[in-house]
């Protein structure tokens, strides 16, 4: 009934165009048809797109990731990235229940076997203060209420203002990021799926990784919406 009450009200629409659609579904079905899902071949750490020797990305082989491995359903491209942007970018913070479950249904055999803390990737204070949500938190939140799962708030921090990622080349996004997050003590002996929407070169969430391992985090897992095709 509550549901009923609240799709008149609301109708169910797409999540990347917002055309009204006459049923409950993630898409229309010419987004639908547009969605383009991460090809199976990829890196086994940090999922980036590949045929690579051994399963392991050039980036992963110089440079090993603090986070055990990584996972995303989609590639960030067409109606995905869209959806993205209108919940991260276009004030759209009620797309997070849909993102959630629509990660969830994507992910059922990694979430199968990743950790029950679950941990949003932060934005800082002032941006925070800006666009008025945190949409990382909002989805962790949203996939642990889907999932059984627990995603308390605070456990990790922004604490140093960082530039957008966006247009800076990886070695500047390294930069970018270094010590840019602290996480909480009670973190300590915990296992933890840490929660984005998107992962490009994973700058940001090996920096947010460390952290959580100086923390006493001994294991960290990645979780994003979508993966973008970072290497050339």
């Amino acid at each position: 009934m509550h549901r009923a009450m609240l799709e008149l009200l609301y109708p169910p629409a797409c999540i990347a165009c917002a055309k009204v659609l006459p049923v409950r579904a993630f898409f229309c079905e010419t987004c639908d048809l547009a969605v383009e899902r991460l090809p199976p071949a990829r890196c086994r750490t940090c999922a980036e797109p590949g045929d690579f020797p051994r399963a392991t990305c050039p980036r992963c082989l110089a440079s090993p990731p603090p986070f055990a491995r990584a996972s995303a359903p989609f590639a960030h491209d067409g109606p995905v990235a869209r959806a993205i942007h209108r919940f991260k970018y276009e004030d759209h913070p009620e797309l997070a229940p849909s993102l959630a479950e629509l990660l969830a249904s994507e992910s059922q055999h990694f979430l199968s076997q990743a950790p029950s803390l679950v941990v949003a990737l932060p934005l800082h204070a002032r941006r925070f203060r800006e666009r008025k949500y945190d949409q990382a938190q909002l989805l962790a939140s949203a996939l642990a209420r889907t999932t059984g799962r627990e995603a308390p708030v605070g456990l990790l921090a922004r604490s140093r203002e960082t530039q957008r990622q966006v247009g800076l080349s990886e070695s500047e996004r390294a930069r970018n990021v270094a010590g840019a997050f602290t996480a909480s003590p009670s973190v300590a002996g915990r296992e933890v799926l840490l929660v984005d929407d998107v992962l490009t070169t994973g700058s940001t969430v090996r920096a947010a990784a460390s952290a959580l391992h100086q923390a006493g985090v001994p294991r960290v897992e990645v979780l994003t919406l979508a993966r973008a095709f970072s290497l050339a």
